[in-house]
């Protein structure tokens, strides 16, 4: 029975969308329906927020991979080319000012 609860909680809500406040919600009704005794709303209270937070985690991981697959689609010089560069001209501008001072 908690199984099925937990596979139509996961589908009707989206496990990366939970909040401990729906989950809550979620967790008195049931227990007031008596079909979970309060050690078992606990456990599933925090069984939905562990999920949802791993939900959100891959979410992340994926939006961050997509994004950068676009921006190198993009061609666009990314933080670390740009640093790169800087220092490149930094350098090159002491260099000049050096020969041109004697030293």
């Amino acid at each position: 029975m908690i199984d099925l609860i937990k596979k139509a909680f996961y589908t009707g809500l989206g496990a990366a969308e939970l909040t401990r406040e729906k989950v809550d919600d979620l967790a008195r009704e049931l227990s007031e329906k008596g079909k979970l005794s309060d050690s078992e709303v606990k456990k599933f209270v925090e069984e939905m927020l562990d999920k949802s937070q791993e939900k959100k985690d891959q979410l992340a991981k994926q939006l961050e991979k997509i994004t950068e697959e676009t921006l190198k689609k993009m061609n666009l010089a990314s933080r670390d080319d740009l640093d790169a560069l800087e220092k490149r001209l930094s350098e090159k501008i002491t260099q000049q000012h050096e020969k041109g001072t004697g030293q």
